[in-house]
């Protein structure tokens, strides 16, 4: 075989063999596609917990004569405590209790302008509902998952909601905020979708630090903090498998109390 020849044959097997790989990373791109298409179909046509209306988004808790602390929560469905049924495994009742029964013996005024569902497009009406009347100590703020699970940016979503936090710390509300958990811990979300939707969740809460910190609020990573634990233990999600139960609920409380007594603290120092 002379130069030229083995130069043609070897030209025309790299062509049919850069065809093939064209053609198996099309067909790989189409059936991957396929694949997370079938699995968001299934993941938004699932049953998920719905809001318990019989919860009460007003609440007191505490012994009387104790200084009060007026905590609000804004955002989506973990504002409400979707998953549970009884105030007291809310995270906003774990959380009241917690300062409650603390070396503070704080009495909490609790309430929830949040809406199951929100994005953090939605926070601006959250945050002039929560100003109404008597203006709250401290703002806890819990967004990012439906930001995530949609694919927005995470730019426009920490956007919106560093603009929330500029309007409550101008209001002289103190403001924690817990960022997109940890979503490749959720079970009602097969993978290789899970890890999608992990993915975006990173970004999100990336995103939503920076804002934050900026804004003039205190951040706590849920992702970090938590998602082990979520990992490890299908109990810390209720029966829909993508929601916090009671005890997924107690451990974003622990979490998160360090950063609420220290925001608690700076209101009595006005």
């Amino acid at each position: 075989m002379n130069e030229r020849s083995a130069r043609s044959v070897t030209s025309g097997l790299a062509g049919r063999l850069g065809r093939a790989a064209a053609i198996s990373l099309f067909a790989g791109t189409v059936g991957g596609a396929a694949v997370l298409a079938g699995e968001a179909f299934i993941a938004r046509h699932r049953r998920y917990a719905e809001p318990e209306l019989g919860l009460a988004l007003r609440a007191t808790i505490g012994r009387a004569g104790a200084a009060p602390l007026r905590l609000v929560l804004l955002g989506d469905s973990s504002a409400l405590g979707v998953g549970v049924d009884r105030l007291e495994d809310t995270i906003g009742g774990q959380l009241a209790n917690l300062l409650a029964e603390g070396p503070t013996g704080r009495r909490v005024h609790l309430s929830s302008v949040g809406v199951s569902g929100s994005r953090s497009t939605d926070l601006a009406t959250q945050v002039a509902r929560a100003l109404l009347g008597e203006r709250p100590d401290v703002a806890l703020i819990l967004i990012g998952a439906n930001d995530a699970t949609g694919l927005r940016r995470p730019s426009d979503a920490a956007a919106y909601l560093g603009a929330a936090v500029h309007r409550l710390r101008e209001a002289r509300v103190e403001v924690v905020v817990g960022t997109c958990p940890d979503l490749g811990a959720v079970r009602a979300i097969a993978p290789p979708l899970r890890q999608v939707v992990g993915w975006s969740g990173r970004r999100v809460a990336r995103a939503q630090t920076t804002a934050v910190l900026e804004a003039g609020g205190s951040v706590v990573d849920l992702a970090t903090e938590t998602g082990p634990v979520f990992r490890a233990d299908a109990g810390t999600l209720c029966q829909d498998g993508f929601h916090p139960s009671a005890d997924g609920y107690r451990v974003w409380a622990h979490a998160l109390l360090p950063a609420i007594v220290a925001a608690a603290a700076a209101t009595t120092r006005r």
